[in-house]
């Protein structure tokens, strides 16, 4: 049974920094790519950032490239996203993502497991 686990949101202010992690099992995680997305309210879950099986290659949502940094630790099968900066319109539950397709690494349907969520809330 595959798993994913995300943790580290959480309410802050505007210009703060936030580390989100995401522990995976139950997976091949050495040959899955890596995935954010989010979902604010009213609005449709949108493609965060993602990562390659090595971690070698890094894919960005425009609005988030140069904020957000997303890394990934394939010996404690770990995936992190780091929020720098952050926005009151970046508030939106944050989900992890898991996949073996890789094509765009931006869709959706690339993912096959996905983790519950982690609520992120920034104040202005």
């Amino acid at each position: 049974q595959v798993q994913l686990v995300e943790s580290g949101g959480g309410l802050v202010q505007a210009g703060d920094s936030l580390r989100l992690s995401c522990a995976a099992s139950g997976l091949t995680f050495s040959m899955a790519v890596m995935g954010w997305f989010r979902q604010a309210p009213g609005k449709e879950r949108e493609f965060v950032a993602a990562s390659s099986r090595t971690g070698g290659g890094t894919y960005y949502a425009g609005s988030m490239k140069g904020r957000f940094t997303i890394t990934r630790d394939n010996v404690k099968k770990l995936v992190y996203l780091h929020l720098n900066n952050l926005k009151p319109e970046d508030t939106a539950v944050y989900y992890c993502a898991a996949g073996y397709d890789g094509r765009t690494y931006r869709a959706s349907h690339e993912y096959k497991y996905w983790g519950q969520g982690t609520q992120v809330t920034v104040s202005s």
